[in-house]
């Protein structure tokens, strides 16, 4: 069973940083591309950035330049450093991998609150 478990969520002023942290188990991590999602209060789910098995990365246009997602093959992690903060980053942040045959899986999410 795929269990995505994270972490590293919290209340941070405006401007400062967070690494969130996903543990994954019950797949074979090395070979599967992730995501990293958010949900804000009354809004969609969207999505903030996406890594290929192979490394390479996507992001959402209001996160690219101060955000950073990036995996550790080795301990079947999953990160999402995030810089400069601002208010509108609040939100609910969940751990997602998807795959070809229709599996979709979410972890229980962290919170992240920024202050002004």
């Amino acid at each position: 069973q795929v269990q995505l478990v994270e972490s590293g969520g919290g209340l941070v002023q405006a401007g400062g940083s967070l690494r969130l942290s996903c543990v994954a188990s019950g797949l074979t991590f090395s070979r599967v591309g992730m995501d990293w999602y958010r949900q804000a209060p009354g809004k969609q789910r969207e999505l903030v950035a996406s890594i290929t098995s192979g490394g390479s990365a996507n992001y959402a246009e209001s996160v690219k330049g101060r955000t950073t997602i990036s995996r550790d093959n080795a301990k079947n992690t999953l990160f999402l450093q995030m810089n400069n903060l601002n208010v509108d980053d609040t939100a609910v942040y969940y751990c997602h991998v998807g795959f070809g045959w229709g599996g979709s899986y979410w972890g229980q999410g962290t919170q992240v609150n920024v202050s002004s």
